[in-house]
């Protein structure tokens, strides 16, 4: 699959802010810390829900509990491609129940991975709530999902793709948006 970079939507500093707005609109919403926990949906996911977790522990000098959540064995994608899923450890080291989760991603598309991510955290207990965070939703939902913490509304065509790197794993904090040729 070829692809051609259209736009650069976000750099470093612009990552690090949105990061910064999005612990800040999370404290506000949830009134503090108290019973909030952050779980990041592999792989990208991961690193944004550390990001803020951080950011809130800054602001608020207290340690946000952070998981991490594979969601390959809940995807409904994986019959139609005729494939299994790859598996990656999910990581919860607290209990879920009565606490209110925030459930981050980098790119909300389709909606088909935050149900997913909801499916899996449901084998986990009882949350009080669960709430979306996301750094870019670039609209064409197929299930009603939205996301309650948006670093950016990004409408896209369906040819054009966002595609983040953080330095985590890809050396760059940047985010592009890219056409693609298939």
């Amino acid at each position: 699959m070829n692809f051609k970079v259209k736009t650069l939507l976000m750099d470093e500093l612009g990552l690090r802010r949105t990061v910064t707005r999005l612990a800040h609109e999370i404290l506000e919403r949830c009134k503090g810390t108290e019973n909030v926990r952050i779980i990041g949906i592999r792989t990208r996911g991961e690193f944004l829900a550390k990001r803020i977790a951080k950011k809130i522990g800054e602001v608020e000098g207290v340690q946000v509990q952070v998981g991490v959540l594979d969601t390959g064995m809940y995807r409904d994608d994986f019959r139609i491609k005729n494939k299994l899923p790859s598996v990656e450890v999910t990581e919860i080291p607290f209990d879920v129940d009565n606490k209110i989760l925030i459930l981050v991603d980098d790119v909300v598309y389709t909606g088909r991975t935050i149900r997913a991510a909801m499916d899996a955290l449901m084998d986990f207990g009882r949350p009080s709530a669960i709430q979306l965070a996301v750094l870019i939703d670039r609209g064409h939902r197929e299930l009603p999902i939205k996301a309650d913490y948006i670093g950016r509304n990004v409408p896209t065509a369906r040819n054009e793709e966002v595609r983040v790197h953080m330095k985590e794993i890809d050396g760059v904090d940047e985010i592009l948006l890219v056409e693609v040729d298939e």
